[in-house]
């Protein structure tokens, strides 16, 4: 009888095991098939929360002073709204805006120029970037397994306590797949929940005639590449995706971002030249014959997109357990 019952905790156990990652990540229905390969890399839940973890870590950089949740607010749907360009250890300004966290696993590229193409290794360019977090990996090791609390956290995830460098980036990498935004009113519009005002359904037709070529729905965004028609700033002189590639026909061309939640991730533009969205309709009046009522409906729309419940959700937080994360960690 107890053989039995211990028989039957352990097929349970495994069931459960094997039901994790749905209760982790959620395919919303009416979303494309992800990018990322979920089969291969299955999401664990203790390696979810290292992820947040470190994310909210500012051990990750040089000094101890900047996380990635420092460009990246889960407030402002893990974008930064305090200054055009990002900022870095030593009150260093970055390169360009920083951009919105989320829906990342339906994106095959990262970066406003596409200069990493897998999420594992994307947390690798802000960490080591000499202008935001100035830090090199060995450091970062170091410095983590000095930590208890973190020595604790990956023999969790990882089972050993070894804290390698594709351990750390996985992780990080995990947590960022978590962050999926699909539950805005538009999505309850889709899902048969809500309707859309006449204002609202305006804004769609004004948005499906001069918008979803590079937005379309679901994602409102193809995540491609396009010229966003900004010549380039006289002091950043930023010439897009050609930098990386080197080929002339990638000049100007800069990452076509999401317009889902853009209440919270303003300033817009890879260089958050625009604090408005009126001003960034302004520039478009130069591509659209774009009327005042277009643009009053489109706004309407426009705020559809906005998802409150992924913008307030206590799971992507700031993890209070993280203040005695760094208990023992040398200046």
């Amino acid at each position: 009888m107890k053989r039995g019952l211990t028989l039957g905790v352990l097929i349970l156990m495994v069931f459960l095991a094997a039901k994790l990652p749905d209760k982790i990540w959620h395919q919303p229905q009416h979303f494309p098939k992800p990018a990322f390969n979920f089969k291969e890399r299955p999401l664990e839940m203790a390696k979810v929360q290292l992820g947040r973890y470190l994310f909210y870590d500012p051990i990750l950089s040089k000094d101890n002073s900047i996380s990635c949740a420092s460009c990246h607010s889960p407030y402002n749907a893990f974008a930064h709204t305090d200054h055009t360009l990002s900022h870095g250890i030593n009150d260093q300004i970055g390169n360009r805006n920083a951009p919105a966290l989320f829906n990342l696993a339906w994106q095959k590229s990262f970066m406003w120029d596409g200069a990493i193409n897998h999420i594992e290794v994307q947390s690798l360019a802000p960490i080591t970037h000499p202008k935001e977090m100035g830090e090199n990996l060995a450091d970062v090791l170091t410095k983590l397994r000095q930590s208890s609390f973190y020595k604790s956290a990956f023999k969790q995830a990882f089972g050993d306590t070894l804290i390698s460098s594709a351990q750390l980036l996985k992780a990080i990498a995990q947590f960022e797949l978590t962050l999926v935004s699909a539950n805005a009113k538009f999505d309850q519009v889709i899902q048969g929940t809500d309707t859309f005002s006449l204002q609202e359904q305006k804004g769609l037709a004004v948005f499906n005639q001069y918008c979803k070529t590079c937005h379309p729905a679901p994602l409102f965004s193809t995540y491609e590449f396009a010229n966003n028609g900004l010549a380039p700033d006289s002091l950043l002189q930023d010439v897009g995706k050609v930098r990386i590639s080197q080929l002339a026909a990638d000049s100007f061309l800069f990452k076509v971002p999401s317009l889902r939640n853009l209440t919270y991730t303003y300033p817009y533009m890879h260089d958050g030249r625009f604090k408005k969205l009126g001003e960034v309709l302004k520039h478009y009046e130069k591509l659209f014959p774009l009327t005042s009522n277009n643009k009053s409906d489109l706004l309407a729309f426009l705020q559809t997109l906005n998802d409150k419940v992924f913008v307030f959700d206590p799971r992507h937080q700031f993890p209070k357990i993280i203040l005695e994360a760094n208990e023992g960690i040398k200046d």
